[in-house]
């Protein structure tokens, strides 16, 4: 069974291109485009991944993350940051709220491939 991630941006141009690298994986992807949408999304269904910006409208990353953390079924979901920021204090943040992982962007296809498979094990 292929494994199914949830995309949470503000912009279409990179959920797209989140979409095409992890579709050409093998992945099945579904996209949100902020993280009230993106809360809304994982509380609906059973995702094995979840890659998220920091900065949105309506719900920011860090928030969506905490809400999602109070919710025991989703304790075990990867999240992984894909965001501009890089501050080392903000990764910290971002830790504590309960974060996997974190990549720069712009980023590069492959690298969010290998974190793909190193955080599910595939």
């Amino acid at each position: 069974m292929t494994a199914s991630i949830l995309t949470v941006d503000d912009s279409a141009s990179l959920r797209m291109a989140i979409r095409i690298a992890l579709t050409g994986a093998g992945y099945t992807v579904t996209e949100a485009v902020d993280g009230t949408d993106g809360l809304a999304k994982a509380t609906s269904t059973r995702f094995d991944m979840i890659v998220t910006d920091l900065n949105m409208p309506n719900m920011d990353g860090l928030s969506m993350i905490r809400a999602l953390r109070e919710q025991p079924s989703q304790a075990g979901i990867p999240i992984i940051f894909l965001s501009t920021e890089s501050d080392a204090d903000m990764k910290a943040q971002a830790k504590a709220a309960g974060a996997t992982g974190w990549l720069v962007k712009p980023f590069q296809p492959d690298q969010l491939i290998r974190v793909a498979q190193k955080v599910l094990g595939k």
